[in-house]
């Protein structure tokens, strides 16, 4: 059965007039739901992460002060958002989402997580809309309970993963894949194991023909014994934040290429949604959407 994580929790709100599109945690679970991808079952409502566990990741004096409200002006500014308790609630739910989706993955072969993917929290700040990176500390946690001994995070998020890139610089048991705009946010990139910076506006050829020369040896060549996906759809040509120049059905070919690999070398994967900033919240459903579609043709 294909397991989700999703609480209420992720929908948040935030003031009006946020960019952030928060509905989109709400609204997609109800187009699955309605569509007849999934039925109530797939859900599952993860508890708050434990605070040992995301110490293993994150620097604790970045923990407490993120935790008692006491970031400075500036780092609430690099995070995107107006910090609160709801807010700081939200993300360690999102937390254990990704964890417990990747012990799903583990018995199912794949899981999923509605919001996840914040690849831009750092081992001691929060940026780029992530205060803790889900990425880092599901991955940490599967090599702790020695469940995973080599794991590949591919990140094809339109902007680097850079937090993800300086938190698991170091550990040789995590390659880190980020596939994003050159020109896009972080300006300045950390370095991951294997970074593909694309040009803006390329097309559904160009950019599925660089991903399939670049994950299909990856995958020969490091043999990872799971995978974790950051499947943003930020990279649709509709993205308000994107300029690249994905078609949805180039996004869908993306994700499938992703899962069929997955899934053909009996590799584990856990999908965490990442970033979509359409003008119409349709687009931006309907790519994610894809990502839930495919893993239930392909798995279930």
């Amino acid at each position: 059965m294909l397991k989700i994580a999703y609480s209420d929790l992720y929908c948040h709100p935030l003031p009006d007039g946020h960019r952030f599109p928060m509905e989109k945690y709400m609204l997609l679970p109800e187009q699955l739901l309605y569509e007849g991808t999934v039925t109530q079952d797939n859900f599952f409502v993860p508890e708050a992460m434990a605070l040992d566990w995301i110490y293993q990741t994150h620097q604790e004096s970045y923990v407490h002060k993120l935790f008692k409200l006491e970031l400075t002006k500036s780092e609430i500014r690099k995070t995107g958002f107006p910090l609160s308790r709801q807010l700081v609630e939200r993300e360690i739910h999102i937390m254990n989402g990704s964890v417990q989706a990747a012990l799903f993955a583990k018995q199912y072969g794949v899981a999923m997580n509605i919001a996840g993917g914040t690849h831009h929290a750092f081992s001691d700040r929060g940026e780029g809309f992530c205060l803790l990176n889900d990425i880092a500390i599901a991955a940490n946690y599967l090599l702790a309970q020695k469940l995973a001994k080599k794991i590949l995070v591919v990140d094809l998020d339109v902007h680097q993963g850079n937090g993800t890139a300086e938190i698991c610089a170091s550990n040789p048991a995590v390659f880190t894949f980020s596939m994003h705009g050159a020109a896009n946010y972080p300006m300045h990139k950390e370095r991951s194991d294997l970074d593909i910076g694309l040009p803006d506006k390329i097309d559904d050829a160009a950019y599925l023909k660089i991903l399939k020369e670049n994950f299909y040896p990856l995958v020969d060549q490091f043999e990872p014994d799971f995978i974790i996906f950051q499947s943003g759809v930020d990279v649709l040509a509709t993205d308000k934040l994107g300029r690249l120049g994905l078609t949805m059905q180039g996004c869908k070919e993306r994700d499938r290429i992703v899962l069929e690999v997955a899934h053909n070398n009996k590799i584990p994967i856990m999908c965490c949604m990442g970033g979509g900033y359409s003008e119409k919240i349709s687009h931006i459903i309907e790519a994610h959407a894809n990502t839930y579609r495919l893993a239930q043709e392909m798995y279930f």
